[in-house]
């Protein structure tokens, strides 16, 4: 249905600058209008993708073969999220090889150290009784990419997994995070990334219905093409080598002269783009815990953005000018331009100037047909922990997404690409922020 409504709409923009082309209709506005579609080319790509699967008998024995590390870096987590994430990781239907934690200088608001004591013993004992090995280290405070490589960079393992220390996995996540490096060209799988605390607040809630279009959205359209950009830092899957390779130079990243401590898994599918494939399985889910306070909400935003800017810069000058991801990251200030060059184009011209309410209409129609649209993507996964009258009601709320990213999240992406030279600092956890309390 959503790939019918979308080719009924393409063919009415068609036939409509194919009319103004003619002559029978206005040529000012057709051309912009069908640039501005066509940068929607990810919305019906996206519902091509299907979680991949070995194709031979023998490609599942070699998957069952592979050693695979999960890495988890620990700063100031609630203890109780920190034992379901530990606990999700051992207890998987295709077990892991081992577990490695790094405690990031983790303390107390008063500057005692936050040492989780019960919470490594008894990860040590559960280990141990599944015959899983773990290590448990504790470094002083220099960031998550540090924490990363300070086991990985020597680590044997033929897959690297990073997992936040805030997020749980589904049973199945590792099983189903693997069978796309069946094929020798992947080189990272990113998984999918779910809401946890989803029913804590209405900040949780809309959160539910803003990652949608870049978790099932985008990332789902560049997964059909095998060029996935960024994979969320909540779990992602590598091929260890690309990481071994990338020791010294991932944790020493830096930005006009300043140390890059944030987009560290951007960086990381940067490499893996680099070195082959990078993909996105729908299948293997992990469910993290979002802000729950606006303040956390707004600095985390501000750190994403202007990693990702920065990252558009590195794609734009070290990707081929053939490949996909140049094409798209231009395509990504395209509409941005248009964005602001439009309203502005309707408002100066005479002749629009009157037609300012119609344009105005089908606008907000347009936008609600595209938010209802991605957010049928919240029925794609069963939640025994979210009734079908929740899920109703957030679909039903969809169209505030997309005002809320309309009035707040672009202005505030403008003012991130303003100042992308502040990478140097996490800008998020200070303290425990996010607790397990409210996603029971």
């Amino acid at each position: 249905m959503p790939l019918t409504g979308f080719a009924a709409w393409g063919i009415a923009h068609a036939v409509s600058v194919v009319g103004a082309l003619d002559g029978d209709g206005d040529r000012f506005m057709s051309v912009p209008w069908l640039v501005s579609f066509l940068l929607l080319w990810w919305v019906p790509l996206a519902w091509l993708e299907r979680a991949r699967t070995p194709a031979e008998p023998e490609d599942t024995a070699a998957l069952d073969a592979l050693t695979v590390t999960v890495q988890i870096p620990v700063y100031n987590e609630d203890p109780a999220a920190l034992r379901a994430c530990l606990h999700s990781a051992l207890a998987q239907s295709r077990p892991v090889t081992r577990v490695r934690v790094v405690d990031d200088g983790s303390a107390h608001p008063d500057g005692i150290p936050l040492t989780y004591d019960d919470v490594r013993a008894e990860l040590h004992r559960q280990a141990a009784a599944r015959g899983i090995e773990v290590t448990w280290d504790r470094t002083a405070n220099r960031g998550k990419r540090h924490a990363q490589m300070h086991v990985l960079a020597h680590d044997d393992a033929d897959i690297f997994v990073t997992l936040d220390s805030d997020s749980v996995l589904d049973v199945d996540a590792i099983a189903e995070g693997l069978k796309p490096f069946a094929d020798p060209k992947v080189q990272s799988v990113a998984g999918q990334v779910i809401v946890l605390n989803h029913d804590v607040n209405a900040l949780t809630r809309l959160i539910c219905l803003l990652y949608l279009p870049f978790t099932r959205g985008l990332r789902s359209a560049q997964s059909v093409l095998r060029r996935v950009t960024i994979n969320s830092g909540t779990l992602a899957f590598y091929r260890a080598e690309l990481v071994r390779r990338a020791a010294g130079a991932y944790e020493n990243e830096q930005f006009r002269g300043r140390p890059m401590q944030m987009n560290d898994d951007s960086m990381l599918t940067f490499y893996a783009l680099l070195a082959g494939d990078t993909v996105h399985q729908p299948s293997s889910l992990v469910f993290t815990l979002a802000p729950q306070r606006w303040t956390h909400y707004l600095r985390q935003q501000m750190r994403w953005m202007r990693g990702t800017t920065v990252r558009h810069l590195w794609w734009l000058r070290y990707m081929p000018l053939t490949g996909i991801v140049f094409w798209t990251t231009v395509a990504e200030y395209l509409h941005i331009a248009l964005t602001l060059a439009i309203p502005a184009v309707l408002i100066a011209h005479p002749v629009y100037r009157g037609h300012l309410d119609t344009v105005a209409l089908l606008g907000v129609l347009i936008a609600v047909i595209m938010s209802y649209l991605m957010a049928l993507r919240l029925f794609t996964v069963g939640r025994t922990d979210m009734s079908t009258r929740q899920t109703l009601l957030l679909f039903a709320a969809a169209p505030l997404a997309a005002l809320w990213r309309a009035l707040f999240l672009r202005p505030l992406y403008l003012y991130a690409m303003a100042t992308c030279h502040r990478v140097n600092r996490w800008g998020t956890r200070k303290s425990i922020e996010v607790d397990l309390a409210g996603a029971r």
